[in-house]
């Protein structure tokens, strides 16, 4: 029986036939981590894309936010002609869009037109590669991702009038864990927590977060591939929904200078193969992490290690835009120093739970990042680490916010992609092909900034220079 909210493809079949199912969106995650893709008529469908797939244009992974192709990519380009790929069906992703009016979802694999090898830079197929790394060594990797927002009293059309100035929040004091605020926002919180789990997204709970008007609602864990799916479909849906409510949310990385930013908490564990847990040491032989019950494997010390060494060059993955390095500011809980603690919320790695439950948790991305993309790199990274049998050095105590001698988090997107050009690591697990073009995606975001005259030059220069 399948689990709630999910779908295989005979019961789509019957959902269409008898008129349960009208359309069937087919999604494809972009290097931004956002959907794109077609609503399709069921029995068109079923018909005609069900097998084989659908054609779209090769330009999506190789295009800005506002949809215009970017010239300099190997992949794709107008002396190529911009031609096709393939859109397969992933029928371990098919569910109910139960935020929609008879409506299914299914996320696509990217593959060659011609040829059936997956496209090598679709953000998907980067994930996957890494998967496979980390199973030819016996692990099975699991992530969870915290995912924070704003909601404001606006909806997009109103906030895009006003020139995104002026907002009116939903709150105006900080919420984090206020049940009454929290209750003033359950229209729309509400909402999107319960849709979002009967559409075969199981969630754990929604609180209010530590800035007026933001929320968080967590998801549950899932091995990778199908939580970066969970998370990549849980952003599109807390958007329609807010927007069918004359609302509008934000997963901006820093949307205000006054505010706390947008985090993306990354719980990851790795399993083995018959689901037992391997980072932690589960014969009680070495030491525990002093003053507590939890007993680090030497396989969870190496894997943070490796993510320790590998930071920086993450941190572009972690940090895909300008606009991501305004969040990292001392004292608002993101991390601004590279370490690892325990239970300690200054730091960019935070060793939480104990037991089975052992596992770190990376607080240096933002609600911006592309989860196909961080979680890659964080595999790959860990993968390092236990391969070099790195050692991460004593957890860290204190205020890290304070701690000089720490390593700092880039904190600018030139600095991020100098660091992962830099990075033999990143290149040789990604490869040359994905590194370049991850690089170029980068150097394009840094490039239209450059360019753009802000409300802050003109508010500074216009009279007075």
């Amino acid at each position: 029986m399948q689990p709630r909210g999910r779908l295989d493809l005979d019961t789509l079949r019957q959902k269409i036939h008898d008129g349960e199912i009208e359309t069937v969106i087919t999604a494809i995650p972009d290097l931004y981590g956002r959907l794109m893709g077609k609503r399709i008529l069921g029995r068109f469908y079923l018909e005609e894309i069900a097998d084989d797939g659908m054609h779209a244009c090769d330009y999506l992974f190789a295009c800005d936010m506002e949809m215009e192709p970017v010239p300099g990519y190997a992949f794709t380009s107008w002396e190529s002609g911009y031609g096709d790929m393939r859109a397969l069906p992933d029928y371990d992703t098919l569910r109910t869009a139960a935020w929609l009016d008879r409506t299914a979802i299914v996320i696509c694999d990217a593959i060659e037109e011609e040829r059936d090898d997956p496209v090598a830079v679709a953000p998907r197929n980067i994930l996957k590669r890494q998967i496979a790394r980390a199973a030819e060594r016996g692990f099975v990797p699991y992530m969870g991702s915290e995912l924070e927002f704003f909601l404001f009293r606006e909806t997009y059309r109103s906030a895009r009038e006003k020139g995104y100035a002026n907002l009116e929040l939903r709150q105006h004091y900080n919420e984090d864990y206020h049940l009454l605020s929290g209750g003033m926002a359950e229209d729309v919180v509400g909402a999107i927590r319960n849709q979002v789990d009967a559409s075969g997204i199981p969630v754990e709970f929604s609180k209010g977060e530590a800035s007026p008007s933001q929320h968080e609602i967590n998801l549950r864990y899932a091995q990778a591939i199908e939580m970066a799916d969970r998370h990549v479909l849980y952003k599109l849906a807390a958007k329609e929904i807010a927007a069918s409510r004359d609302a509008a949310i934000t997963f901006m990385a820093k949307w205000h200078a006054a505010q706390a930013g947008n985090s993306l908490h990354i719980h990851m564990s790795f399993m083995d193969p018959d689901g037992g847990a391997v980072f932690a040491d589960a014969d009680k032989r070495g030491d525990p992490i002093p003053g507590t019950e939890a007993y680090p494997s030497d396989t969870f010390r190496h894997a943070v290690g490796g993510l320790l060494d590998n930071a920086k060059a993450l941190s572009l993955l972690f940090a895909p835009n300008v606009n991501s390095y305004k969040r990292y500011m001392e004292g608002t809980f993101a991390p601004t120093r590279i370490a690892w603690s325990y239970d300690n919320r200054t730091v960019g790695f935070r060793v939480v739970g104990h037991g089975p439950s052992l596992r770190i948790e990376c607080r240096i991305p933002g609600g911006d990042a592309n989860p196909y993309l961080a979680y890659a790199g964080m595999i790959a990274a860990a993968l390092d680490g236990i391969e070099k049998q790195t050692d991460p050095g004593p957890l860290f105590e204190g205020d890290g916010y304070i701690a000089a001698e720490l390593p700092r988090v880039p904190h600018s997107l030139p600095e991020a992609i100098a660091a992962f050009e830099a990075s033999s690591v990143m290149r040789e697990a990604l490869g040359e092909e994905v590194a370049d073009h991850l690089l170029h995606f980068a150097r394009s975001e840094q490039e239209v900034y450059d360019k753009a005259v802000t409300d802050y030059e003109r508010a500074r220069y216009f009279e007075r220079i």
